[in-house]
């Protein structure tokens, strides 16, 4: 079972697609910092300051502007897609997969990753639409 969620931003999609490869920008919205350019092939270090917490991805795929897959978390696959519309908006979308839905937790599981991803589409709104890092207030 995949774990999907999308959200409409006013930007176009290069603008969002560099936000995410960018280390410079990864820390408006979603990770406190990101230890490369995200490249195929590569795997990244992404620390989250406020939990005092870091792991690695995987970059498995990139098509300039429309895709990036990573995999996270032992066996989750994640497509991130921009879908640039007419009047310079774009649709992000994140699908999530590796779920296994014979595990006792499936549900908890779910949930838990499709509110973090929520969260970090609201967060990628925020600073690619109005310049405002809504992680900064988790921040102590």
């Amino acid at each position: 079972m995949n774990n999907i969620s999308q959200m409409k931003i006013q930007k176009p999609a290069h603008e969002i697609f560099e936000a995410f490869v960018d280390p410079e920008k990864i820390g408006g919205f979603w990770f406190s910092s990101s230890s490369e350019r995200w490249e195929e092939g590569k795997t990244v270090t992404l620390r989250y300051e406020e939990y005092d917490a870091q792991g690695d991805i995987h970059i498995l795929e990139i098509e300039d502007q429309k895709k990036i897959v990573f995999e996270w978390a032992g066996n989750h696959k994640v497509t991130i897609t921009f879908s640039q519309e007419e009047k310079g908006s774009t649709i992000v979308g994140v699908t999530e997969e590796g779920f296994d839905e014979n595990s006792e937790n499936f549900i908890s599981q779910l949930v838990d990753n499709k509110e973090g991803w929520v969260y970090m589409l609201t967060c990628l709104k925020g600073y690619m639409e109005y310049g405002v890092n809504l992680r900064a207030s988790l921040v102590k």
